[in-house]
């Protein structure tokens, strides 16, 4: 059924998917399940694969932004699951297929049905969140989120080994204890002193021994 999805030359958005996860989310899921394609066909997957923001952007068109906030939809809907694996991390994705095509069975009738459920049950919801809601898994949204700007790896592993550090009591992160946080100004921040700290420092004083050097082998150099 997924191959029904995708193409090599062009993603395929089914019409009742797009009713359930939206538009954004349908043609992000299509493009997933063609990068799966790729590794199934080469022997390189478990069911877990790997793809970049950057090349999701360039095939799909949708920002870093709606990239997250479609998988977001996605992992909510049990379809999609992702881990942080690896030394550069990288962004790993499941594609659940029992639980996608359910999607294909459900009505409008169905789908409406299964809001009010959601509706009713949001409490419960809340304390299973509040149960998931651990450190790691805290830290491996905030890897996910890092990973997905447009950065050198070595800036981006750099923040996130930096404001991931716990607190003595291993309950919260750096970034965590700030009163205000938004991670696209911070790593923008960083990226720029990054670059600063980077950059190769001229002494002049060893310049000028060396123009000394070269001076006094040409002045002896002319007495020969």
């Amino acid at each position: 059924m997924k191959h029904l999805l995708s193409s090599s030359a062009f993603l395929i958005v089914n019409k009742e998917l797009a009713r359930q996860v939206g538009l954004k989310g349908a043609v992000l899921l299509a493009d997933l399940i063609s990068k799966e394609e790729y590794f199934i066909a080469n022997g390189m997957t478990d069911g877990w694969f790997f793809n970049t923001a950057k090349n999701i952007e360039k095939d799909t068109c949708l920002t870093s932004h709606q990239q997250r906030k479609a998988i977001k939809k996605l992992k909510d809907l049990g379809i999609l699951e992702t881990k942080v694996v690896g030394i550069p991390a990288k962004q790993h994705f499941k594609i659940i297929e029992n639980k996608l095509l359910s999607y294909f069975n459900t009505s409008c009738e169905e789908s409406a049905e299964l809001v009010v459920k959601k509706t009713q049950t949001i409490n419960k919801n809340k304390e299973i969140r509040i149960t998931n809601n651990t450190i790691s898994n805290r830290r491996n949204d905030f890897v996910f989120e890092v990973l997905s700007f447009d950065y050198d790896e070595s800036i981006l592993n750099g923040f996130i080994d930096y404001w991931t550090e716990p607190n003595k009591s291993n309950t919260k992160m750096k970034f965590e204890l700030n009163k205000t946080w938004k991670t696209e100004l911070r790593l923008k921040t960083w990226a720029a002193n990054q670059k600063k700290w980077d950059k190769p420092k001229s002494n002049p004083k060893s310049m000028s021994k060396l123009d000394a050097q070269i001076n006094e082998w040409q002045k002896a150099k002319e007495l020969l």
